[in-house]
């Protein structure tokens, strides 16, 4: 119990000293190593994927491939501020509860009270937490593939949708 209390402080603590919201922040989620088998033994390359957002609603990933890995993560940098999209929160919180899916993972999302926290792993954590989201309970069913997780948080958030926009939709008032 002592140490979830430390590991939470020691997340809050990081969490203070990041850049103020309105400025892009990026993470990487996973790097990933591969060998091809040659004449003079191994060689490695790298792939690295990246997650930025501005904890505004607007968020991005990339996926970058190098033989270094402070390049993969530059690649996959500069991929995920290219496709940013933007998200629709109500308050901290998500409109409404969505599942995502891509490939073999699926991701459900589900709004939270406020004060909850983010009660999610991995990274679907990450995602939210760069989108500006903080308070959500969501759970990765299925795969547990980092890549495939994100995207499906990604296909769960692009999937939200706030009572205004239904509504419109539906020509109501």
């Amino acid at each position: 119990m002592a140490e979830r209390r430390e590991r939470d402080r020691n997340r809050d603590r990081d969490r203070s000293r990041e850049a103020p919201p309105g400025e892009i922040q990026e993470k990487v989620v996973s790097i990933n190593r591969c060998a091809k088998v040659v004449k003079g033994g191994r060689r490695f390359s790298f792939s690295a994927l990246v997650v930025s957002g501005d904890r505004e609603g607007n968020i991005g990933y990339g996926f970058g491939k190098a033989n270094e890995i402070a390049e993969a993560i530059k690649k996959g940098s500069d991929a995920s501020r290219r496709q940013f999209i933007h998200i629709q929160r109500r308050g901290a919180t998500i409109p409404h509860e969505t599942i995502g899916a891509f490939g073999g993972a699926r991701v459900l999302l589900k709004p939270a009270a406020p004060g909850t926290g983010i009660i999610a792993g991995g990274g679907t954590r990450i995602v939210l937490d760069l989108a500006g989201v903080r308070d959500v309970l969501a759970k990765s069913l299925k795969s547990k593939n980092p890549i495939n997780v994100v995207k499906a948080t990604f296909d769960a958030l692009a999937n939200l949708r706030t009572r205004e926009q239904v509504m419109s939709k539906r020509g109501l008032e």
